[in-house]
């Protein structure tokens, strides 16, 4: 029970770190600026279900895209260390990831997908960690996975629909904090997942 739990911590602070929802608040309130309070609700509900449905078919069929392209779980491990390391670095000197393209487009209905949805909450930053928490587990952890998924998805959806809300109680400049915060983390995860893919690969 002890390893479940602190499997499921794990995941939810992986998905947490790489994701940024309140960190990706100011993003999603430029985005939909001057659009009223249901359409707002509207575009995050869409962008976050859209988010859940790609990443949950990568955490299900990841193995078998694997098994067809023939890849190596060891080299996506240090493939997967790498870019997320790279994004936690590139958080950390306050820049914007060239990895999760953050340019916005001029409003239109299909924000909620693109860039909302992808790449924004589902870019590869989320995919990467996602495959690489479910490369080595069994039924239940990869059920676990897409629950702590599915309730992660739900506050990114929460905290979206009270965007303004929270910007106004912490205040602009603490998301710097909460960014580099953030950075740290997601540094941390990928120096894990590269030493973990090196260990794999060598058996060492």
């Amino acid at each position: 029970m002890g390893n479940i739990w602190h499997y499921a911590i794990t995941v939810f602070m992986g998905f947490f770190a790489i994701m940024n929802p309140i960190v990706n608040i100011p993003i999603f309130i430029k985005l939909t600026d001057g659009l009223d309070t249901e359409k707002k609700k509207q575009i995050a509900r869409t962008a976050t279900l859209v988010a859940f449905i790609i990443v949950t078919a990568f955490i299900l069929i990841g193995k078998y895209i694997f098994e067809i392209f023939g890849l190596t779980i060891p080299a996506f491990k240090v493939f997967g260390g790498i870019l997320i390391f790279f994004i936690g670095f590139e958080m950390l000197q306050s820049k914007k990831s060239s990895i999760k393209n953050h340019e916005v487009e001029p409003f239109d209905e299909g924000i909620a997908i693109s860039p909302m949805a992808i790449p924004i909450l589902a870019g590869p930053g989320t995919i990467v960690t996602a495959m690489n928490f479910v490369a080595h587990a069994n039924w239940f952890q990869l059920l676990v996975t897409i629950f702590i998924f599915a309730l992660f998805i739900f506050l990114t959806y929460q905290a979206f629909s009270y965007s303004g809300y929270i910007v106004r109680l912490l205040g602009e400049k603490n998301f710097v904090v909460i960014g580099k915060l953030m950075g740290i983390i997601l540094g941390v995860l990928g120096a894990d997942m590269l030493l973990e893919g090196v260990h794999l690969a060598f058996d060492i």
